[in-house]
This record gives C-alpha cells, sequence and structure tokens, in this order.
C-alpha cells in the first residue's frame, strides 16, 4: 500500500465507522472518537483483506472492498461498545 492509499483509507475510515455504527442495530454506548477510531483501523484491514482476496484494485468502484470495511468497522464498533459496557 502506497503513503496516498493509507491517506486515503484514513478519510475513508472516517465514513466507514459511520456506516459501520449505522449498520449495528441499537444504541451503542460509544463517543464518536472510538467510533472514527474504529472505523480508521477498519478502513485499513478492510483494505488489506480485500487485496488479500484480490478484490481491491477493480474497474469502477471497489463495491467489495467497501463491504469488508464497512462489515469490519461494525464488528469493531459492536466489540469496542460491548467491552465499554462490561466496565
Amino acid at each position: 500500500m502506497e503513503i496516498s492509499g493509507f491517506l486515503t483509507a484514513i478519510g475513508v475510515g472516517i465514513v466507514i465507522g459511520i456506516l459501520g455504527r449505522l449498520a449495528l442495530p441499537g444504541r451503542q454506548r460509544i463517543g464518536i472518537l472510538w467510533t472514527l477510531v474504529v472505523g480508521i483501523v477498519a478502513a485499513l484491514a478492510g483494505t488489506f483483506v480485500a487485496d488479500a482476496f484480490d478484490v481491491a484494485e477493480t474497474p469502477g468502484v471497489d463495491w467489495w472492498e467497501l463491504v469488508i470495511q464497512v462489515g469490519l468497522a461494525a464488528i469493531g464498533v459492536g466489540i469496542v461498545d460491548r467491552a465499554k459496557a462490561g466496565r
């Protein structure tokens, strides 16, 4: 991954975090900062997973990569929400 891809993943990660939070049903007890951090991590991880499955570079919009990223963000938001609820 090049530096431009890394910076793009961070920018997209902010949106991915919000989409991941919206994809998760119910109320989440985490703040926007945690949502953004989870989104950035999910965007980066999703890019690596999509690259491993050879769906990262497709003509047009990379829908599969986006689906993987949002799915990972939803999982991440759920994990952080459960961890914060356990305290």
